[in-house]
């Protein structure tokens, strides 16, 4: 029995008329008509009859409209239940940076609306998060990478994530009007990991253009970079909102330097075959919501 009969019985019966049933319920009338022999023959009754002009049930419909009426209560029942995930859990994989200074106020909104989901966030790089997308380990990834297209994942960019390269107060470079490539020939930087799409692409840079460079130590930590480069370590490549604070501060500086091989976009990725439940979903839109609030 499906629930489309019970829904078209139940408004034919208060609309006490198979013409407003369709009309309410977006159907023509003779699917509401056919709904209805559906159940008659189910059952092996008349649910209605007609007298006169007016229509009404008939005992055995009359029976029938009090326990349909239980049986959709408590399936509304269920779908708010389902809908709300009162119990559950999220596993989210992304990338340190955005984990200190991008999330936690969209964490935060996300447990006012889902207190009792269990949310489990793993700092890895960006190539351990598609990995965990594509095996299932997680159910969402939020990385900081370049626009990509993939038979079995979906990617949605939130913003372009700038990237600055930082050195200490007076740097010799910070002295130009603007650094190019060329400019970068025989420094020390400090790096992030290796694996790090950003740092991936800031080395190929280096190497197409012929650039010698001399990676000073790498990090996982990007207070570790930070503070290695406010002592005149090196320069480091690094997301502007990691290093907010150090700019306004003075501890660093921000050099003149810009090229489109390394821009990189904030992005959620998800399976295309992974169900996104009410929960899931709600991340997403905090995410698309809170770029759209800084806009």
């Amino acid at each position: 029995m499906d629930l489309i009969y019970l829904k078209s019985f139940m408004e034919a019966a208060r609309c006490k008329s198979f013409t407003k049933a369709a009309e309410n319920l977006g159907y023509v009338q003779s699917s509401v008509t056919t709904h209805i022999q559906k159940l008659e023959i189910e059952y092996g009754v008349v649910l209605f009859e007609r007298i006169g002009r007016s229509m009404r049930l008939t005992s055995a419909g009359e029976q029938l409209y009090e326990t349909f009426g239980r049986i959709l209560e408590l399936y509304e029942e269920s779908k708010n239940r389902i809908s709300r995930q009162v119990k559950g859990h999220l596993q989210i994989g992304t990338i340190e940076s955005l984990i200190a200074f991008f999330l936690p106020d969209v964490f935060c909104r996300f447990r006012n609306a889902f207190p009792q989901i269990s949310m489990q966030v793993y700092p890895l790089l960006e190539a351990g998060i598609l990995q965990g997308i594509r095996s299932g380990q997680l159910d969402l990834g939020i990385m900081v990478d370049r626009p990509f297209a993939d038979d079995d994942l979906h990617s949605l960019i939130i913003r372009e994530e700038p990237l600055v390269l930082v050195a200490e107060p007076g740097h010799p470079l910070s002295k130009l009007g603007a650094v190019d490539v060329a400019a970068l020939a025989g420094q020390s930087y400090i790096a992030t990991e290796t694996g790090c799409a950003y740092r991936g692409a800031f080395e190929r840079l280096l190497r197409d253009h012929g650039v010698e460079y001399h990676v000073y130590n790498e990090f996982g930590s990007l207070e570790a970079i930070k503070q290695c480069v406010s002592f005149g370590l090196g320069i480091g490549l690094l997301p502007r909102i990691a290093v907010v604070r150090e700019l306004e501060e003075g501890r660093l500086i921000a050099l003149p330097f810009k090229h489109h091989e390394i821009t990189f976009y904030t992005q959620i990725v998800y399976h295309k075959k992974k169900w996104l439940d009410p929960s899931i979903r709600h991340m997403i839109d905090l995410l698309m919501e809170t770029e759209a609030e800084s806009a």
